[in-house]
C-alpha cells in the first residue's frame, strides 16, 4: 500500500479528519441545486456527505474512497439520513474502477486527484473519462503548486497545475477553471475548483 493511504488512513483512525464536514463545499450545493438529478460519482468521497446531500436531491450516487473506515463512517451516515436505497459506496482505488460500467451524469472530485502521481493521475482520468457519458459533467477540486508559488503556500498534498492542466484538456473540454486559496490546518494554500465536460 502506498504512503498516501496510510497517512489517510490514520487519520480516520485518529479522527483528525480536518474536511469532515457536515455539509459538502457550497460549489457542490449549488450543482445539486441547478443540475437536473441523474447518476453522479463521488471519487475521494470519505464520509458520505456530498453522496448524502446529492441523494437527498434526487440522484442516484456511487462513492468511492480507498479508506476502509471512511466507506464504514459513509454506510453509517447514508443509513441515518435514509438514503441508503440511492447511495452505492465502494472501498476501491480511484485508478482502477473497471467493476463500474454505468455512464454518470456528473463526477465529483473534491481533493481525490490531487495527490495522485503522474501515472496514477493518468490512469485515474481515463477512468472518469470512461465513465462519464458524452456531455457529462466533471467538477474537481484541487490544492495546486505554481511556478510561482512559495514554498510556505504549498499545501502538503498538491498537484502541479501546469502538469493537471494539460491531463485534463486531453480529455475534457475546460469550462471553467476558479482560482481560489485553501486553509487546511493553518496551512494556506492555491487551489481551484475546475468545472470539465466530457466531448
Amino acid at each position: 500500500m502506498s504512503d498516501r493511504f496510510h497517512r489517510m488512513r490514520e487519520r480516520y483512525l485518529s479522527g483528525e479528519i480536518p474536511w469532515d464536514h457536515s455539509e459538502p463545499p457550497p460549489e457542490i450545493i449549488t450543482l445539486s441545486n441547478e443540475l437536473p438529478p441523474g447518476r453522479a460519482i463521488d471519487l475521494g468521497c470519505g464520509t458520505g456527505r456530498a453522496c448524502i446531500w446529492l441523494a437527498r436531491a434526487g440522484w442516484q450516487v456511487d462513492g468511492i474512497d480507498f479508506v476502509p473506515e471512511a466507506i464504514a463512517i459513509a454506510r453509517e451516515r447514508v443509513a441515518v439520513a435514509g438514503v441508503a436505497d440511492k447511495v452505492r459506496l465502494f472501498v476501491a482505488d480511484a485508478t482502477r474502477l473497471d467493476f463500474l460500467t454505468e455512464p454518470y451524469d456528473l463526477a465529483i472530485d473534491v481533493g481525490c486527484g490531487h495527490g495522485f502521481s503522474e501515472p496514477e493521475l493518468n490512469a485515474y482520468l481515463d477512468e472518469v473519462r470512461r465513465l462519464l457519458r458524452p456531455g457529462g459533467l466533471f467538477a474537481f477540486f484541487a490544492h495546486l503548486r505554481t511556478p510561482t508559488t512559495p514554498d510556505a503556500a504549498i499545501l502538503k498534498t498538491h498537484i502541479e497545475q501546469t502538469l493537471l492542466l494539460a491531463a485534463l484538456q486531453s480529455r475534457f473540454i475546460i469550462e471553467q477553471f476558479v482560482p481560489g486559496e485553501t486553509v487546511v490546518m493553518g496551512q494556506r494554500g492555491p487551489s481551484a475548483w475546475i468545472y470539465l465536460r466530457r466531448p
